[in-house]
């Protein structure tokens, strides 16, 4: 009598050869599939007498592949058996109205792949007792016959979801992996218990029947004691391997997202970068527009204006520059802001209150002035700070563009101040006078509207 034939249709390497180990231990031939597609062409040469079908795959999914098999006149009548870690009544009815004769799990034993068989009546009524020559399949071997993929290089278009994508698919592994190696090891145990209880069985034969009675000799028991703890030997190795291949898998998963946070940081500084020199791009070119100079990160550079000592601080030349400065802009229809900020300096002079203040000779020592400070520019109120010119021209430019160029004048902040020499015999009025000078100035800043 010819052998039954069976065809597993799965996507999964371990999936298939752990139910070809169990089919075979019965005494059927076993043909394997990796796709539906795989499978439909297979069935166009060959008649399997039974299907064992996966439920999701690449490409066309089981439920399409039976439609397909039964809509068939030469295939139709093949009993096909649903191979998948699916579950629910929901399922199993879905999988019976397409045509299936049922669901086998994938975690599945050994009893209830006979249970089937026997259903399908591919195993006679009376099965051999004698236990069959199965050998349990090497996990490290199976596993190395499965594709690895190469650790793709990180690119800037990763997808949104590659996170979620890629635990899913280390689940759906690790899974196939476990009942891979949970279905040899039942298998390997049941056949290791036979061989020991074949050889128990087998024990007293040989003694010598002619030989009076003898105790019998102790080495056997610890023979077959050992036998007996062999399977729990190898379970307990397997146990460590697959553990220590467990955590050399986390490891290579938590390096895998370091080195994806690295990259992301990398990007998004990189991002930051060039965010920046565009910016700094346009202000350069605004800058090269209304003819101003710029500083090194991009700025419109200020222009300066000294203020002499006893003079008001936006009147005369300032007045002057302003007036430029407003022409050139307006000329080139530039929309924003200019800030007019006053500092004001500390001189060193000499005289009183009654008889009024001046600078002190250079070669007077800083320690005989009179006064640190600047009582003129003290005494001013805000408005008495500029000319009525100023004012005038401030006030015209705001009405002839409606706004659209404006000045405002603003009081300068110290700390932008450059700073004084410390106190010392040989430090001089004039040194101290000149860093003074410098400081006593006004800066025109141009700010352009935000567009």
């Amino acid at each position: 009598m010819a052998a039954k034939r069976a065809l597993i249709v799965d996507d999964s390497l371990s999936a298939r050869v752990v139910l070809s180990r169990m089919l075979q231990k019965y005494g059927l031939d076993v043909d394997t599939a990796e796709s539906a597609e795989s499978a439909l062409t297979y069935l166009a040469q060959q008649r399997p007498d039974v299907i064992f079908m996966d439920h999701l795959m690449p490409g066309m999914d089981g439920f399409q592949a039976v439609q397909a098999i039964k809509n068939n006149p030469r295939t139709a009548t093949i009993p096909i058996m649903m191979y998948t870690s699916q579950q629910g009544e929901l399922y199993v009815g879905q999988a019976r109205a397409l045509g299936a004769v049922g669901v086998l799990p994938k975690l599945v034993k050994p009893v209830d792949v006979s249970k089937i068989l026997y259903q399908l009546h591919l195993l006679p009524e009376r099965r051999d007792t004698s236990p069959p020559a199965f050998v349990a399949a090497n996990a490290a071997a199976i596993r190395a016959q499965e594709p690895r993929p190469e650790h793709p290089k990180p690119t800037p278009d990763l997808p949104a979801d590659w996170h979620p994508q890629l635990e899913s698919a280390l689940r759906n592994h690790d899974a196939d992996m476990r009942r891979f190696m949970v279905a040899n090891l039942d298998t390997f145990a049941d056949r290791v218990t036979g061989d020991v209880r074949n050889l128990i069985n087998e024990l007293p034969a040989l003694q010598a029947p002619a030989l009076p009675p003898r105790p019998r000799p102790p080495y056997l028991w610890m023979a077959a004691l050992l036998l007996a703890l062999v399977p729990g030997i190898i379970l307990a190795v397997l146990h460590t391997r697959a553990l220590d291949s467990n955590r050399a898998l986390a490891a290579e998963i938590g390096g895998l997202k370091a080195e994806i946070a690295n990259f992301t940081a990398e990007l998004d500084r990189l991002r930051a970068l060039e965010v920046e020199r565009v910016a700094a791009a346009e202000r350069v070119g605004e800058a090269a527009r209304i003819g101003l100079m710029t500083t090194a990160t991009g700025e419109l550079a200020p222009l300066v204006e000294t203020v002499s000592y006893g003079e008001i601080p936006l009147a005369l030349g300032r007045l002057d520059v302003l007036r430029d400065l407003l022409a050139n802009l307006e000329q080139r229809s530039f929309r924003g802001v200019i800030e007019a900020r006053a500092y004001t300096g500390r001189f060193c002079v000499v005289g009183n209150a009654t008889d009024g203040y001046a600078l002190a000779a250079d070669d007077l020592p800083a320690a005989r002035c009179d006064i640190i400070g600047n009582q003129f520019a003290d005494s001013l109120s805000p408005a008495q700070r500029q000319s009525l010119a100023f004012a005038n021209l401030v006030s015209s430019v705001r009405q002839r563009t409606g706004g659209a160029l404006a000045v405002e004048v603003l009081d300068g902040d110290d700390a932008a101040l450059e700073a004084y020499p410390a106190e010392s015999q040989s430090l001089t009025a004039g040194q101290w006078n000149e860093i003074a000078a410098r400081n006593n100035r006004v800066e025109f800043t141009v700010v352009p509207a935000e567009t």
